[in-house]
């Protein structure tokens, strides 16, 4: 379904084709996973009543057969309802999270406590004036970036040496197909690296 619906929607972007498939695959999961409470209760009423039957007939080999296809049955929809949930869950979590600022705000700030320099050695002393470790972290770079070159570091331009042309060029290459295939496989299936819903094992899958 996914193949045929993809390659209906013609020659337009990448992000845009995944936008339009989630109107089809919305239909496609509605007829094969909708009602899933229902067709569980169907099954467990089938297997109560094929035990009640052998239960007062006694062993039946053709209704012992038929059980074990119910049970299966029944299992693979409680395995479809537990992650189907787990999506939602997930799905749910992420639009809570988005509206609740207070969440961001909260970890923005234990990020600046934990990024905070509160005392700072300066020629041997301890110091606390937050002006003052300002002005010794910034002219401690700007030293360090105006030293004189050395022979012995093996750079040409002061202390941070440059890259040869084949290098920059090298740089500004697009990735191939297999190095962003790389990229991907190397992303836990059950995350989603966007909002749109779709995760890692749908793009590796299809």
């Amino acid at each position: 379904m996914v193949k045929e619906e993809w390659r209906g929607l013609g020659d337009i972007q990448f992000t845009d084709k995944l936008k339009a498939l989630t109107t089809p695959l919305g239909r496609w999961h509605k007829a094969n996973f909708g009602g899933m409470d229902n067709k569980i209760t169907k099954f467990e009423e089938e297997i109560k009543r094929i035990d009640d039957m052998v239960s007062n007939s006694g062993y039946d080999e053709t209704l012992e057969a038929r059980r074990k296809v119910l049970v299966s049955c029944c299992e693979r929809w409680y395995v479809r309802k537990e992650v189907h949930w787990k999506q939602i869950s997930r799905s749910r979590h992420a639009k809570e999270m988005d509206k609740n600022t207070r969440y961001f705000h909260n970890i923005a700030s234990a990020r600046r406590r934990n990024n905070r320099i509160d005392i700072l050695v300066i020629n041997g002393r301890q110091v606390k004036n937050q002006a003052r470790i300002k002005i010794a972290i910034r002219e401690f770079y700007k030293d360090l970036y105006h030293q004189e070159a050395s022979p012995m570091m093996g750079f040409r331009d002061g202390l941070v040496g440059k890259i040869d042309e084949g290098d920059a060029l090298s740089l500004e290459e697009l990735p191939s197909a297999e190095e962003i295939r790389e990229a991907i496989w190397d992303c836990e299936s059950s995350k989603a690296p966007g909002c749109d819903g779709y995760n890692m094992n749908f793009i590796k899958r299809c």
